[in-house]
């Protein structure tokens, strides 16, 4: 339990983040903030598909090892 809920924590935390990169802060920076906050968050949208599909592959190997 403890786990889960350091989890949801931690994204929680990093859902505040607003910066990716120094480049994207750079380039959001100059598009103004309304326009910022929606560029920043198309790249999180973007990065969020390869972190769920890692997921689900650990999520696999995982349960696979603990049958096995």
């Amino acid at each position: 339990m403890k786990r889960i809920l350091m989890i949801i924590l931690l994204q929680a935390y990093t859902a505040s983040l607003f910066a990716q990169c120094s480049i994207c802060t750079k380039t959001a920076s100059q598009m103004g903030e309304e326009a910022g906050k929606g560029f920043n968050g198309g790249v999180l949208y973007l990065a969020a598909m390869p972190f769920a599909i890692m997921g689900y592959i650990a999520f696999k190997w995982w349960k696979n090892e603990k049958q096995g």
